[in-house]
């Protein structure tokens, strides 16, 4: 599903127009990502937990040229699903 498809489907079953349901939806995930970007952890009930994942520098290869380089420390976002969406995805 894409953002508009969203947005239309929470319009419907929740009886608030779109322009209403896509503020929230904006604010929600701008949310996420601002807590996220400070280095906190967003648990949501039932559907899973949003964390931060820290990557050491370390060396790689050019696979053109073989040469060893430095591949710079990063962060990425992990998600681990929730009991509750594990068992609505396997069923």
């Amino acid at each position: 599903m894409k953002k508009t498809e969203i947005i239309s489907v929470l319009a419907e079953s929740t009886g608030l127009t779109k322009a209403d349901v896509e503020k929230v939806y904006n604010a929600t995930f701008e949310l996420f990502k601002e807590e996220l970007a400070k280095g906190n952890k967003i648990s949501v009930s039932g559907f899973g937990t949003f964390d931060i994942s820290e990557r050491a520098e370390r060396e790689g290869r050019n696979p053109q040229t073989g040469e060893t380089i430095k591949i710079a420390a990063s962060k990425s976002v992990k998600f681990k699903a929730g009991k509750e969406l594990k068992e609505k995805v396997n069923n």
